[in-house]
């Protein structure tokens, strides 16, 4: 059964995951760059990262929006063909569990699954003139990019089919899209030292892998088992959840 409370939870932390994963975090600075249309020496200088900073916020801002909109377009699309299933939403619901424990297992590496493991990512020979183009890159990275965060995006899409309107799924994918904007943005705004953090994280990297899959993992269980519920619970007494609507309960977020 969906519940917004700890599906949004899962969402965010999974977002984050996504853009953490020891293929994706490597390659932030070269994707800034890329967005932006600075070099990497320009984004961290001091005097040009001031100078710019307009357009370094900006750029960054449309290309998350970029991949975003894709992101919550996938998620209309999953809990659309949720409802036109919703007959069948018990097996839909363990269906959808036993794909997210793959997912999670695949991502630590107990198996290796082809249709991931290829490269489908789209190349663009050069860069986009203008704001347009950071929102084109946003929408491609969303619609193509799918190695490295596609077993967990594809884990927040089958948690999106099971939720109770389309609208649900939509803002599902909207806090999946948070969770891997967020610390994308402060990284724009700071890469001199998002590199200096990577140089001492990058021999933990494996680590990421493992903890990503073991999340995974218990999130596929739960929605097997349809014990939301009972994790609800133990949200609301630590004041820790999203919740979307007008009961939220007191300290929820």
């Amino acid at each position: 059964m969906f519940d917004p409370q700890v599906s949004f939870t899962i969402a965010f932390v999974a977002g984050f995951l996504s853009f953490i994963s020891p293929c994706v975090l490597p390659l932030v600075p070269s994707y800034l760059s890329y967005i932006t249309g600075l070099s990497l020496d320009q984004l961290t200088s001091d005097d040009d990262r001031r100078k710019l900073r307009g357009t370094i916020m900006t750029n960054s801002l449309l290309f998350i929006g970029g991949f975003s909109f894709v992101f919550m377009a996938f998620g209309a699309s999953a809990s659309f063909a949720g409802q036109l299933l919703f007959s069948y939403h018990d097996y839909l619901q363990k269906i959808g569990g036993i794909l997210i424990v793959l997912f999670g297992l695949y991502v630590m590496g107990v198996f290796k699954l082809k249709f991931l493991a290829a490269e489908k990512r789209l190349q663009l020979p050069t860069r986009p003139a203008g704001y347009v183009g950071s929102i084109l890159i946003g929408m491609v990275f969303g619609a193509a990019w799918t190695p490295c965060v596609g077993p967990i995006l594809g884990s927040i899409l089958a948690l999106a089919a099971t939720s109770d309107s389309m609208m649900a799924g939509v803002q599902l994918l909207g806090v999946y899209s948070l969770g891997l904007g967020i610390p994308l943005f402060l990284a724009a705004l700071g890469v001199d030292s998002f590199l200096n953090y990577f140089k001492k994280v990058r021999a933990y990297m494996w680590a990421v892998s493992v903890i990503s899959g073991v999340f995974l993992v218990l999130v596929g269980v739960m929605i097997y088992t349809n014990s939301f519920a009972q994790f609800t619970r133990i949200l609301t007494e630590y004041g820790i959840g999203w919740y979307v609507g007008p009961d939220a309960p007191a300290g929820s977020f």
